[in-house]
Order: structure tokens, then C-alpha cells, then sequence
């Protein structure tokens, strides 16, 4: 009896591919079909607010066995031109609904920042993204606008990051803000970071345009941390070729301590490979 093969005939695996519907956006799966889709390319697909128009940022590929592909969507098709011209109204609707939410706002003396405006592609829906200090009554301001454009109106309070994302700008580092032209995703960001890698706790220097903490300080934290367990900690006492003494100051990169002698009260740097374990009795 010929041996069955438990894999054949069995269907291949769904591929799926990475879409953002925005610059420098969150990445969102879809399923990819048979289509030979190539980073870069335009795409139709049918988001959670509507018809939008994606920009493919990972080709086609098997996905993780923890990804769920029951929740995820269909590729619509490849953007065509007809989209293209649909996509160019509703950057013109987008235009004309934040000068008149903007007007709206000042006009009801709203305590809010109008971010940007949000079409769908066909034009049945809006989002309204802003910023403020606290919790705002805009329901006079939704129904307002709603009667005045004639579409579904939704208003979405987003935080001081997400607003720097969208309007961009120039960082002190004098290139284009990490937010706005790569980093997709923001994840948390302490002053423990900025302990660890030496740097003074000067807020005006650790903030970054949209007043929080720097993202950068996320970049080399991971290589400090790992750099810093091979120094004995500031305070420790040590043994050294120099002379024994107590650390009072790592130099992380340079992989040195300075240590003070206990003779002389001088302060010495030294390597890993001054400092000895123990001395022979």
C-alpha cells in the first residue's frame, strides 16, 4: 500500500500584505489574492471608515501563525485612474471642510485644535481629527457640519504626538521629524532612557516638537543598557592596577569608569581590563 502524503492536495497558505494609508502610517494587513503586488504600488482597499486608497509597503508573504486571517480584508484591486481622479476631489473636500470646521470652531468659541479632515473615497463620510486639553461638548458642532456638507460626520480627539505626525516640521537635529516621514508606530518614551544614556534631565533639551519626549531617545537606549552591565555601578568600590578607589562616573561608550584612589583622592579612568577581582593575600 503506497504511502499517503498528508500534505498533498492540501490548500496553500493565504498571503497577506502590509498596506499604509497614510505617509509614514500604521501598517494594516490584507489578504493579498493572487495579485503580484509590489511595494510602492497603489491599491484600493476597503478600510473600517471606507474606500481608501493604500500604498503597499511589504509584498505578499506567508503570515505569523498568530495572525487571525478571518478579521482580515480583501485587497480590493489595483488603484486605477478613475480612483486616482476620485482621490484628487476628495483631497478638494477635505480642503473645504477644514476652513469651514475651522470657521465653526471660532465662530462657537470651541476650546479645540482642528488637526486635518478625513473623506472617505466615496464621499459618504468625514473624520474631523483634534486636539485639546480636556473632554469637549462638540455635538452642536457635529450636527452643524453634518447639515452643512450633507455627509456622515465623525470628530476624533487625537494626542500631541499623533498632531505632529500629521503637520510635520524640521527637528532640532535639522532633519525631517522621525514621526512624520518614517516612524510608523510611537511607543512609550521615559526619562529613565535619557538617565541611562548620560544625558542631562533638561526638559527643554529631551522634548521634541510636540512636547513630549523624544522618540530618538528610544534609538540606542536598548545598546546603553546592554553596554552598561559589563561597568560596575557609580559609588561601587573597585580594585584597579591604578589604585583602589570608589566609581564615580561611567564613560559607556569608551566602555571606562573614572575611579577616585582612596591614596590620594585623585581621579584615574580606567578599562575593564585595569580592574582586577581580588588581590593575592
Amino acid at each position: 500500500m503506497a504511502d499517503i502524503d498528508p500534505f498533498e492536495g492540501s490548500q496553500p497558505t493565504a498571503k497577506i500584505v502590509a498596506v499604509s494609508l497614510q505617509q509614514a502610517g500604521h501598517l494594516y494587513n490584507f489578504l493579498a489574492g493572487d495579485r503580484p503586488l509590489r511595494r510602492g504600488e497603489r491599491v484600493l482597499v476597503e478600510s473600517e471608515d471606507g474606500a481608501r486608497i493604500g500604498t503597499v509597503e511589504i509584498e505578499p508573504h506567508e503570515p505569523a501563525q498568530t495572525i487571525d486571517l478571518s478579521g482580515l480584508r480583501p485587497i480590493v484591486r489595483i488603484a486605477s485612474e478613475s480612483d486616482f481622479h476620485a482621490e484628487r476631489e476628495t483631497l478638494s473636500r477635505e480642503a473645504h471642510a477644514r476652513r469651514l470646521c475651522v470657521e465653526r470652531i471660532r465662530e462657537a468659541r470651541i476650546q479645540m485644535k482642528l488637526v486635518s479632515a478625513d473623506y472617505t473615497l466615496d464621499g459618504r463620510k468625514v473624520v474631523f481629527y483634534f486636539v485639546a486639553e480636556g473632554r469637549v461638548d462638540f455635538r452642536e458642532l457635529v450636527h452643524d457640519l453634518a447639515n452643512t456638507l450633507r455627509v456622515r460626520v465623525e470628530m476624533k480627539q487625537i494626542g500631541a504626538r499623533d498632531e505632529t505626525k500629521v503637520t510635520g516640521g524640521i527637528g532640532p537635529c535639522g532633519r525631517e521629524l522621525c514621526c512624520s516621514s518614517w516612524l510608523r508606530d510611537f511607543e512609550a518614551v521615559t526619562v529613565k532612557m535619557a538617565r541611562e544614556q548620560g544625558l542631562a534631565l533638561n526638559p527643554s533639551r529631551l522634548a521634541g516638537m510636540c512636547g513630549r519626549l523624544k522618540c530618538c531617545l528610544r534609538y540606542e537606549y536598548a545598546s546603553y543598557v546592554e553596554l552598561k552591565r559589563a561597568l560596575p555601578n557609580v559609588g561601587k568600590r573597585v580594585q584597579c592596577v591604578k589604585g583602589d578607589g570608589r566609581v564615580v562616573r561611567q564613560n559607556t561608550l569608551k566602555q571606562t569608569v573614572l575611579v577616585q584612589r582612596d591614596e590620594d583622592g585623585g581621579v584615574v579612568e580606567v578599562t575593564l581590563e585595569d580592574l582586577v577581582t581580588s588581590r593575592p593575600q
